[in-house]
């Protein structure tokens, strides 16, 4: 039997994602599954499936996103600051960096940077979107910083855009959603959805 694909679509400023990463990782590991790793664009994304950016969404709607990030933080023991020093923040660029990992070192190298991301943005309050910053990530990840010259994140950039394109056309409308053959499952908090997907072949 072929090994289950799950393709994974994220935004690397998703607190979800974030919270999400490392038990999905594990999981697909475990039920020895490919991930193909789709970082998107939630400011497309979201325009075209109803979406709104966090600023523009109710009151009501921003104090509970922070009481369930704060309750999804201490059930999980995965440290996150509701609101972070660098957020909002542009993400474009880690996720091109992110791709262009996938691209040169495959999904693993990938997986382990998007996961330091999302970390740095949540954990450790560092801004993604400076250079700078993103090259110490490597530096940490133990991955070459060649990863970040032009050529590379520009073919990075391409790839992004059709990632994006894809999460349009299958009707995602946040992040994370993991796709198992066509079926989506929107939100970490559907993992365990998709562990059974997974184990059911």
């Amino acid at each position: 039997m072929p090994a289950p694909v799950v393709d994974y679509y994220f935004a690397t400023v998703s607190p979800w994602a974030y919270l999400g990463h490392a038990r999905f990782v594990a999981i697909a590991r475990a039920a020895g599954a490919t991930v193909r790793i789709k970082p998107m664009d939630l400011g497309v994304i979201f325009p075209v499936s109803g979406g709104l950016p966090l600023a523009k969404r109710a009151p009501q709607r921003q104090a509970y996103r922070l009481m369930e990030l704060r309750r999804f933080s201490r059930h999980l023991d995965i440290p996150l600051h509701p609101q972070p020093a660098h957020f909002p923040v542009d993400g474009n660029d880690a996720a091109r960096l992110v791709l262009a990992a996938d691209t040169a070192l495959g999904s693993a190298a990938a997986l382990d940077l998007a996961q330091r991301v999302g970390r740095a943005i949540w954990a450790e309050q560092r801004n993604v979107a400076d250079r700078a910053t993103l090259a110490a990530l490597l530096a940490e990840a133990g991955l070459p910083d060649n990863l970040l010259h032009p050529a590379a994140m520009d073919a990075a950039g391409a790839r992004y855009a059709a990632c994006t394109d894809e999460a349009r056309a299958l009707g995602v409308f946040g992040a994370p959603t993991y796709v198992i053959d066509g079926e989506l499952f929107w939100g970490q908090d559907r993992l365990d959805f998709v562990q059974r997907r997974l184990q059911a072949g």
